[in-house]
């Protein structure tokens, strides 16, 4: 098959090409595959570049990524099923992840064909195309675990979410919106009309104006960039509220090499016992069949739209993971196999 293969770590450009490999072998547990999109995500960055290096430690390979093919985001058709699976057969239109942790490794999602296990993946609504399918799984797995789960958001409450223009933004917004949240996006000028297409309520235009000085009082703040101290967005929270940050770190731009913004959440989770507004804990996330079977009923009621601002063949993988890196992108980027 054809894959994307990576052995080092560096820019995309100098690290990814597009080769000829056996294709992946099913596990009793898996599910292979042949896959019709895949999409970009900032974990994908994170990977192929090998930064903060504490990424290599936590499970992306040490000197070299583990698995040679990135990606873990799919969406395509059952190829075969391991002896053990109960859930998909040969034929099944499925969408979802690879790669069942966290998404510090590469998933093999850049290929023809990738196996994922059964309990990571959910069978694809008829009403999507696989490319809006592919824009979903880790994105809004992101953004779900943390309104349900650390934000435990309640219908007409009011949220912001800062940097609602991007991958993880766009599906925040939707996904309060269908949980009945009264929903403010923050994001740059280019992005407000797509945030405003999308259900947000109101839009702040944060180089005209910074949320954390206006008037306005939230439930939560989902802070994707985290390009505002917690004191600052405190002061915009209601007594009761809860901030949650991403930790989305501007692909390297001035942060450490070795564990990029990770002091920064550590020392939040080591406030959280003493500060109200603080009490979660930002590794934690709902049951992922769980979660992949809600989005998959938002997909289907049209509650969940996935944004796709451009598509990318196999071959460009370099090209799609640029533009991600410059931080224009409205929604999500998707590649096509």
């Amino acid at each position: 098959m054809k894959a994307i293969v990576q052995d080092r770590y560096g820019p995309p450009e100098d690290v990814l090409e597009l080769k000829d490999i056996e294709a992946p072998v099913v596990k009793d547990d898996e599910v292979l595959v042949c896959v019709h999109a895949a999409s970009v995500h900032a974990d994908v960055w994170h990977v192929v570049t090998g930064l903060p290096y504490v990424l290599r430690i936590m499970g992306a390979g040490l000197r070299k990524p583990k698995n040679p093919v990135p990606g873990t985001d799919v969406a395509g058709v059952v190829e075969s099923v391991g002896r053990k699976v109960t859930r998909f057969q040969p034929g099944d239109e499925v969408f979802g992840e690879t790669i069942k942790g966290m998404q510090w490794t590469n998933g093999g999602a850049y290929a023809e064909y990738a196996t994922a296990p059964e309990d990571v993946l959910a069978l694809k609504p008829p009403n999507v195309t696989f490319e809006q399918a592919a824009a979903v799984p880790t994105s809004a797995l992101i953004a779900l675990g943390s309104l349900k789960g650390e934000g435990k958001i309640q219908a007409g409450q009011k949220i912001l979410v800062n940097g609602a223009g991007g991958g993880v933004g766009s599906f925040a917004v939707q996904l309060a919106k269908a949980l009945g949240a009264e929903v403010t996006g923050v994001d740059s000028t280019n992005k407000l009309d797509m945030v405003r297409s999308i259900g947000a309520d109101h839009v702040i235009d944060y180089t005209q104006e910074d949320f954390t000085r206006r008037s306005e009082r939230y439930d939560l703040i989902f802070d994707i960039p985290g390009n505002h101290s917690f004191a600052d967005c405190k002061r915009v929270l209601v007594p009761s509220g809860t901030y949650v940050l991403i930790g989305h770190d501007n692909y390297g731009k001035g942060m450490r090499r070795w564990v990029g913004v990770l002091p920064r959440i550590f020392r939040l989770m080591a406030m959280s016992p003493f500060v109200k507004q603080l009490h979660y804990v930002p590794l934690s996330r709902p049951g992922r069949a769980e979660s992949m079977a809600f989005l998959k009923e938002l997909l289907e009621s049209g509650k969940l739209k996935p944004h796709i601002d451009r598509t990318y063949p196999l071959s460009e993988v370099p090209k799609a993971i640029r533009y991600l890196q410059e931080g224009q992108v409205k929604g999500k980027v998707v590649i096509t196999v």
